[in-house]
């Protein structure tokens, strides 16, 4: 073989590479993409982008998805420029997660009528009929809390570390943390935080201000910290940990996301975008699905702290009241919106 049939050989064999290596067309009728736009944390949080991605992997080895990608953020800025990037590239469904991408997924809707958003935990007032909404019972899961804190206090006090009250999904958290003390024992103090003033940039990412607030919780008395709400319900957590008081997480399996508080941790109350999201990838797929609000469910972080004995009986009534609150036999009493 000469050298110039070599060449030729070896272009074609190069073009074969690149033909195998290219995408499938997102514009195509019978290919579905799905893409996930994360927030800042990106991949590794240990809560909504890394159980969405998870979800994504699913649908394509179950064959509703023909093509899946992320795009991990570096900037909140940035986020309306990374679904576009999706949207422009012909994906049938984009995913965002947490209400820092609200604002971005409720935009990129309108800009683009013809792509399905999930947005998840994403609760608000404004709908489009191409965004499917996953939204969480807050005020369940902060009832959860404030039950455990309430079985778990020796001092009879118990405290939460709430990002603000000026969003209804957090408020709901921390007055349903408050109803779930008084069910089990009304004379237990719930001591009730929230973060006002201040950055809003920081509003979620508020670590000195969590902490700060946790210490001063700890010093008046409280013996179970309950932590809500990203960076600054963390820093609760931190404070938590080098008073040696026990702590609850939320939203995220703290356990992994803040190794730190593991010595105090007694569970964390999770948000499980679980099966909810594939049911509506599938859905969507088959052309069965519209926009609106659909339920995820809660999870409870397993008790792994071996330092911390949470009797059985304890563990059972937990999980009792997870499935009465589901079934709607027992109520938080938390209203659904802020007074205002």
């Amino acid at each position: 073989m000469n050298r110039f049939a070599r060449c030729f050989l070896l272009i074609l064999f190069i073009a074969g590479l690149s033909a195998c290596e290219q995408p499938p067309d997102c514009f195509r009728t019978e290919v579905f993409c799905a893409g996930l736009v994360t927030t800042t944390e990106g991949l590794g949080d240990h809560a909504f982008n890394q159980a969405a991605w998870d979800e994504l992997q699913i649908a394509r080895a179950a064959g509703w998805a023909d093509e899946i990608a992320v795009i991990e953020t570096v900037a909140s800025q940035d986020y309306a420029k990374n679904i576009d990037a999706f949207a422009l590239d012909g994906y049938d469904l984009i995913l965002t997660v947490g209400m820092s991408l609200r604002d971005e997924t409720l935009q990129a809707a309108d800009r683009y009528p013809g792509t399905f958003f999930i947005g998840i935990d994403q609760a608000g007032e404004e709908s489009r009929p191409n965004l499917l909404v996953v939204t969480f019972p807050e005020d369940q899961a902060g009832f959860l809390a404030g039950v455990l804190a309430a079985r778990m206090t020796q001092a009879g006090h118990v405290g939460a570390v709430c990002e603000t009250s000026g969003i209804d999904s957090n408020w709901k958290t921390c007055e349903g943390f408050r109803n779930g003390v008084a069910y089990i024992d009304p004379k237990i103090q719930a001591d009730v935080r929230y973060r006002s003033g201040g950055s809003r940039e920081k509003l979620f990412v508020d670590t000195a201000w969590g902490r700060e607030t946790g210490q001063e919780l700890i010093n008046s008395g409280a013996d179970v910290i309950f932590g809500v709400g990203g960076g600054t319900g963390q820093g609760a957590l931190l404070a938590a940990a080098e008073a040696g008081v026990y702590a609850i997480g939320s939203e995220r399996d703290q356990f992994y996301a803040l190794p730190e508080a593991r010595p105090v941790l007694l569970t964390s109350i999770v948000k499980q975008p679980s099966p909810r999201v594939q049911v509506l990838i599938r859905s969507l797929r088959r052309g069965e699905t519209a926009g609106g609000v659909y339920p995820g469910r809660l999870w409870l972080a397993p008790y792994r702290n071996p330092a911390v004995a949470i009797p059985g009986e304890i563990q059972q009534e937990m999980e009792t009241i997870l499935q009465a609150l589901e079934a709607g036999t027992l109520r938080t009493n938390v209203p659904l919106e802020f007074p205002r």
